[in-house]
């Protein structure tokens, strides 16, 4: 199954919601996809959607996709990584009228350079070789990086044994 959602900012990301549906329609996508629509005018005719799910629904969506597919917005990408998943990230651009700036297209490129754990997706007309492909192109990406709640127990974990003595000397 592939899971994508739009987010909940109040434009349209109509590109993002057509394209899946028309990837669909075209046999490019094979498998059952369950779209977030959030304030798309764009209703799909191939894909089950709904406009907003609640927070618990996403997270089974996101846990039982193979694919998770999503705008920009850091929540909804850092949600598949949190359990290991490399998601397709669409941002949102302004020449489309998705959003006031292209903060998501730079924020998703920054990510995805520091951490390479991002495939980004600017131009619509390769998602369909991009979701094909998926599987070549996210094996090796490694969907859990290292959080600073986890940097920060490893390091007081580290100077509590230095202070008791078991640490390296």
């Amino acid at each position: 199954m592939i899971f994508v959602t739009v987010g909940t900012h109040e434009q349209p990301f109509n590109r993002l919601v057509q394209k899946i549906d028309e990837l669909k329609r075209d046999s490019v996508i094979t498998e059952d996809v369950v779209i977030q629509t959030g304030f798309s005018t764009y209703e799909p005719k191939y894909c089950k959607w709904q406009k907003l799910f609640p927070f618990q629904d996403m997270g089974k969506y996101v846990e039982q996709a193979r694919i998770v597919i999503t705008h920009g917005g850091p929540s909804s990408f850092i949600m598949p990584l949190q359990i290991g998943k490399i998601p397709i990230v669409v941002p949102r651009q302004s020449k489309f009228n998705e959003h006031v700036n292209d903060h998501q297209v730079l924020f998703a490129r920054a990510v995805k350079e520091r951490y390479s754990n991002l495939i980004v997706v600017e131009d619509i007309e390769k998602l369909g070789e991009i979701i094909k492909d998926y599987d070549k192109l996210s094996a090796g990406m490694h969907g859990r990086g290292m959080d600073n709640n986890s940097k920060f127990c490893a390091k007081f974990e580290e100077m509590a044994d230095e202070l008791v003595g078991e640490g390296k000397k």
